[in-house]
Parts: structure tokens; sequence; C-alpha cells
């Protein structure tokens, strides 16, 4: 498939054509022009050119949200180097893994996590750091965003990246072992956010409201290149914390597109919105990524914004991350929608066959978005691609008008007494009581090496349930096979950055439990 730019310079200078006097980034205090982003963008490059960084190398991120971030980003892909987010809620020895396994000698960090990051450089092959933020020193090795931007070489971009360059790396979760860094082209990306584009019908005028973490393949690719391609705005609102403020700089900046996790969608659904919130807002569109949101909150969130659109989406880091979405025009509950334009998709059983419309499988993905594979781990990449199919891992159940119908991921099966259990199916009842915050269903093995299924809930706050009550609700909508034998109840259930719960984690403390 062709595609309108080659790499990111393409597509800031077209943004800048298109609209370079608009507003790029609103922040709560100041607006940056896409004029103003671009000339920081050329001259933070430049700076990194200076540094004797060039095609191919790669540059380390461990940056909040910010402006910042957006220019560096795009500085370190300007020259054909690669950008490596990392997330920043991760501890000294997870930075230090990701930092050797990628080979990045230059790192972009915030002022904010220097704690966190401290004595990288000596355990890593990292030779310089530029700080974003105030700092009481600064060394050859240790420099300030501010004076790189004061840089006076003039830029030489003569080795431009093609389009089936690397853009960047990004990190999956590490669910098991080690994280792994999945390798991400302007390809994968380009023809993640065209399709993403054309089916959202994101326009100039359009304003993204930003406040999910930037390092994540989802901000990255849908709140933040999604816009720069639609030469529109993003609102960038720095913490989630107070969520009030993000109503609030949404109301005032007037946004648009608003872009959740599930928890974020299942708390506003749940909670009492300002009733000028819900008459004045402008957002058009809500969209759902990160994970699969419950019945419940579609329900509740459709009657509170009865004026927008909540879509659900459905990707993952190894697809750039936007396999699918549902359209403005139709949306299925419970569905994640049809493939983006130009991608493939299939349900298949274990012997890798095409399983019949409404039949569970596995989900498999083939397109421009599937990754080149994963950073030094040629066997992992061969048992994820096989034949140009990315194998998900995703349990799905595919309709016969292509609507993709998550039901769990494969690993979080649980077979009892050799019935195939779904938890997402028992999580989704936990959701329709008012009470519950979160809820996780995992499977542990008893003396006997079946299954047990084993429920975990957090309440909302000043909120309970009696277990009796639970079970009561639990037993008029599921089988008895169904009913966890266990239920723990805890202040606050393990999550990652875009607010999943951490099934790992849980079986984790049951395993040192038992």
């Amino acid at each position: 498939m062709n595609y309108p730019y080659e790499n990111f310079e393409d597509m800031l200078n077209a943004a800048v054509d298109k609209n370079g006097g608009g507003i790029a980034i609103y922040t709560e205090t100041s607006k940056i022009s896409y004029n103003q982003l671009r000339a920081n963008t050329f001259t933070l490059a430049a700076f990194l050119q200076g540094m004797g960084i060039k095609k191919g190398d790669r540059v380390a991120m461990i940056v909040n949200n910010s402006p910042e971030f957006i220019a560096s980003y795009f500085a370190i892909t300007l020259l054909g180097a690669v950008a490596v987010p990392i997330n920043t809620f991760l501890k000294y020895e997870e930075f230090e893994y990701i930092i050797n396994d990628c080979g990045a000698k230059f790192l972009f960090a915030s002022v904010e996590l220097s704690k966190e990051i401290k004595g990288l450089d000596s355990k890593t092959a990292i030779k310089k750091i530029v700080w974003i933020g105030d700092r009481a020193e600064f060394d050859e090795n240790n420099i300030s965003y501010a004076h790189a931007l004061n840089c006076k070489i003039e830029l030489n971009l003569t080795d431009r990246p093609s389009i089936d360059d690397l853009a960047h790396i990004i990190y999956t979760s590490g669910t098991t072992g080690k994280p792994k860094g999945a390798m991400i082209s302007y390809r994968n990306l380009i023809s993640n956010v065209q399709g993403a584009q054309e089916v959202f019908h994101v326009r100039t005028k359009d304003r993204f409201a930003v406040f999910l973490p930037m390092f994540h393949s989802f901000t990255l690719t849908a709140m933040v290149l999604l816009p720069i391609f639609s030469a529109c705005s993003l609102i960038l609102v720095k913490s989630i914390f107070p969520f009030s403020n993000v109503l609030k700089q949404v109301l005032l900046k007037r946004a648009t597109v608003f872009l959740g996790v599930p928890a974020i969608y299942t708390a506003i659904g749940k909670a009492k919105i300002p009733w000028y919130f819900r008459w004045f807002n402008c957002i058009r569109i809500f969209i759902s990524g990160g994970a699969p949101l419950a019945e419940q909150t579609i329900t509740d969130f459709r009657v509170k914004f009865p004026r927008a659109v909540l879509i659900e989406g459905y990707g993952l880091s190894e697809c750039s991350p936007i396999v699918s979405a549902n359209t403005l025009q139709k949306q299925k509950i419970s569905s994640v929608g049809l493939p983006l334009p130009g991608y493939e998709v299939k349900c298949i059983n274990d012997e890798m066959m095409e399983l019949p419309a409404g039949e569970v499988g596995e989900l498999i993905v083939k397109g421009d978005c599937v990754m080149q594979g994963y950073l030094n781990m040629p066997d992992a990449t061969d048992e994820t691609i096989v034949n140009g199919w990315l194998r998900t891992g995703d349990l799905v159940k595919i309709d016969e008008e292509g609507y993709i119908f998550i039901v769990d991921r494969k690993k979080d099966l649980i077979i009892s007494k050799g019935i195939n259990i779904y938890p997402r199916e028992i999580e989704e009842v936990l959701f329709k009581l008012p009470e519950v915050e979160a809820a996780a269903v995992i499977g542990v093995r008893d003396e006997h090496a079946d299954e047990e299924v084993t429920a975990f809930i957090q309440f909302k706050e000043d909120m309970s349930l009696d277990e009796k009550d639970i079970r009561a609700h639990l037993k008029k909508h599921l089988a008895n096979f169904k009913i966890p034998k266990t239920i723990y109840f805890k202040d606050e259930l393990p999550k990652n950055a875009t607010g999943k719960v951490l099934k790992r984690v849980l079986k984790e403390q049951i395993k040192d439990e038992i």
C-alpha cells in the first residue's frame, strides 16, 4: 500500500504546510504552534547530530508527558535514529535492563525521575543525559534541555530515514519473563494513523485530550502521532490526578476527541459528573483501548453522554498498536469492531486452521501494522509471527459481519475439570455491581493440578458488599461451575500504566501465600 509520507519529517512538514500558524499543543498555561514545534524539533535534531547521534542509533526516553517529550521524539526520528520511550513507572533495575538491551548511548529524562535514574550511566552505555526540567547541576555528561534548544549547529539531513526503517522500539509489559522490545517501523505507524484517521474521521479542527502516559504505544500512536498526522491540536494534561483537572482542561480547551482506558470510563460512568460538563463539553468521540470494556460501563456511559459516540478499539504493541475499532456509524456492544483498512484478521484453532464465524479461537493479524520483530529475540519473533501473521494470544469470536469480540487472553483461560472458563465473562457480571471499582478472575492450581476459579475485588471508596451478596449476584447470571471458589477483597488491585489489572502479579501473590 502507498502512504503519503516516508518518515516523520515529511509528516511534520505537511502539518506545518496545512496548519503552520495553528496550535499543535495546548498545555495548561501555554500554546505551541506547528511552526514552533517544527523549529524546536529541528534545533534538537541539530544538537543530537552535533553530539554524534546518527541514523540507526538508539536514543532512550524516560520522560513525563510534556511538549518536550514530543519535540525530543520527533528530533530523534528526524535523524533516522530510533526512539526508545520507556515506562516512567519502572524502577532502576528495569530501566537498566531495557537500556542495555536496546544499546542506547543517549538519554532524554525528566528531572522529576532523577532518583530512579541516578547511576544509570555507570551501569549502561549511556554517555550523555539531556534533563528536562530544573536541575541543580549540569556538566558535559548531564545537559539541560534548555541548553540543547539553544544549539546553533546547522542541521544536515542527507541520510533521511525511509518508510521501512525503524522509528521506535516499544517494550512490552513483560507479562512473562523480561520485557520484549517490539521493533516498529515508519510503515507500521503511518499505516496505523492513516487507518485511524479514516475510521475516526479526524479533521484539522479536532482537539485531542492527552493525559495517558505518552510512553505507552496506544497513547503515542493514537494521541500524539494521529493528531499531528491530521494537523490538529493536542491538549496536554500533565497528570490524570486529580481527574477533575482533566475534565476542567477538556472543557476549557474544547476537546473533541477523548481517549481513555476502561478503568477511566468505568469511573466516569459511575461518578457524578457536573451538569455543566455534560451540557457544555465538545467531545464528539470517546475512544477506549488497552483492555476490554465491560458491557455495564458502555451502558452507563451512553446514558450519561448521549451526544457523543463511545468507540471501543483493540490493539497491541506488536501491531503499532491499533488493529481494529468500531466505526462512527456502527458500534456493537462488547465488540472491538472491524480491522482497520488494509489489515486482515482470522480466528484460528491450535493447528492454525481458520474457524467458522462465531467459534472461539486465537486472533491472528496480517498487514502493515505488524512489527518487524522483537529486538534481540529471533526465536520469540518466529513464535509470534508465522508466515506474516502475528499471533496475538487473544481468544476471540468473529461474527458474520467481521466484527471481533474478545473472549479472553489465551493464557488467562481457566480449565476446570476439563471445562473451559473465560474469566472475562465472570468479570463482566461483577462489574454490574455498582460497588465494584475493579475486578479480576484467575485460575489457581489445586492439589490435584486442576484449576480453581478465584476472584479479586476492589470496591469503590466508602462502599462494600458481603461475600454472600456477591455470590448470590453471580448465581443469578452464571452456571455453578463458573462461580469462584474463593473471593479475595483488596484495597487496591495491582495495575499497569493504563489501568489494566496485572493478573500475573495476583498469581504470584497467591503462589506466595500457598
